[in-house]
């Protein structure tokens, strides 16, 4: 029996961040943030009206300064402005949040199959969204006078939230979060949102039933600065949190026992990740919709790349599922121009057999 096993020694773990040794593939950093930049310009660049790679540095500086008395120019810098970088931005902040959620997920449940999904935050902030579109005209009504256009976003966001804290709750009530418990009761929770989900749109109507589908999706399409400006607080906050979970990730690499007696306070670190992963991922259904398979896809093949080690994995993951998300979008509205197909479409069709190869990989490996 011949099994591959990853060694981490202890004492690295143990040591103060500042000290511990340079971790590998430190290229990959700049070679994301490359790709990055490339697939942005692309996204600004591409579209059915307006700007193209070659006129794009003159809307750019017709926007940072420029005179745009122009017919041309003003219809130039509005595509821009208005529709393509806020696309842009929104695009790069979900792909980010996602990422980093699945990596600090994939860390916490030490399993390369684990998803921002998995705990059902996904699909309790579905369910509040869904209930908006099939229910507005009835119950919902008072939500959508209170937020008006915000009503979606909000509601998706506090369903998430209420996911998170009944999933901590349940699995809080032995005086420690039981990761077991938390994925168990996540699998549960998630099946009784999908039902729930499927039963509004048994009951919608045609109108309701079309923006509900096209919701569920996931898409970048109603992109704008309100937005953008909605889900910044939790990316910026997912920024500052994520570095100083990095050691106590690696330590739940060698398990949670191993990981206290190194002076990591598990419990802490286990309801930080489960809360900051559930504002992330509700924050990227309220404007974005479902995007699935980026939380899963990228921190998979970051660790291909760099290792276990989660002070590049994260960063790594952040710069990376921003640029999958927003090439992603690049390909949604290229592929059946001058429409767009849904970016939940196409990041099916990429996760889904990267999803499946783990599947399969581990089954082998588990076999040996």
């Amino acid at each position: 029996m011949n099994r591959v096993e990853t060694r981490i020694d202890p004492m690295v773990l143990g040591a103060p961040v500042a000290s511990l040794p340079k971790p590998r593939g430190r290229w990959v950093l700049p070679v994301a943030g490359v790709a990055l930049v490339i697939v942005a310009i692309t996204s600004l660049a591409v579209g059915p009206t307006g700007i193209t790679l070659g006129s794009l540095p003159r809307a750019l500086m017709a926007g940072i300064g420029g005179d745009i008395t122009d017919p041309l120019l003003r219809r130039e810098h509005l595509v821009l402005f208005g529709i393509r970088l806020p696309r842009m931005l929104l695009g790069a902040f979900v792909g980010s949040a996602l990422a980093v959620a699945g990596a600090m997920m994939q860390g916490l449940f030490r399993n390369p199959l684990a998803d921002p999904g998995l705990i059902g935050v996904s699909s309790g902030a579905a369910l509040a969204a869904v209930a908006i579109i099939a229910l507005g005209a009835t119950p919902a009504l008072a939500w959508m006078r209170v937020f008006g256009f915000y009503a979606l976003p909000v509601a998706a966001f506090v369903g998430g939230l209420v996911t998170s804290l009944v999933l901590v709750w349940i699995a809080n009530r032995g005086g420690a979060l039981s990761v077991a418990t938390l994925l168990l009761s996540g699998v549960a929770i998630a099946a009784i949102a999908g039902a729930l989900t499927g039963l509004m749109a048994y009951v919608s109507d045609d109108r309701e039933l079309r923006d509900l589908t096209l919701w569920s999706m996931g898409s970048l399409a109603g992109s704008s600065w309100t937005k953008v400006t909605a889900i910044l607080p939790f990316v910026a906050a997912l920024a500052i949190v994520t570095p100083s979970l990095a050691r106590a990730l690696n330590g739940f690499l060698l398990g949670e026992a191993e990981a206290y007696h190194l002076g990591i306070a598990v419990e802490r670190v286990k309801l930080v990740i489960v809360v900051t992963t559930a504002a992330a991922v509700g924050a990227a259904v309220a404007v974005a919709g479902i995007v699935g398979f980026v939380g899963l896809v990228v921190p998979h093949f970051v660790r291909l790349l760099t290792g276990p080690d989660h002070r590049m994995v994260l960063p790594v993951s952040a710069v990376l599922g921003a640029a999958l998300v927003v090439g992603a979008d690049v390909v949604a509205r290229i592929i059946v121009a001058p429409a767009e197909l849904p970016l939940g479409i196409v990041m099916a069709v990429i996760g889904g057999p990267v999803f499946l190869h783990l599947v399969l990989s581990r089954g082998v490996a588990g076999a040996d």
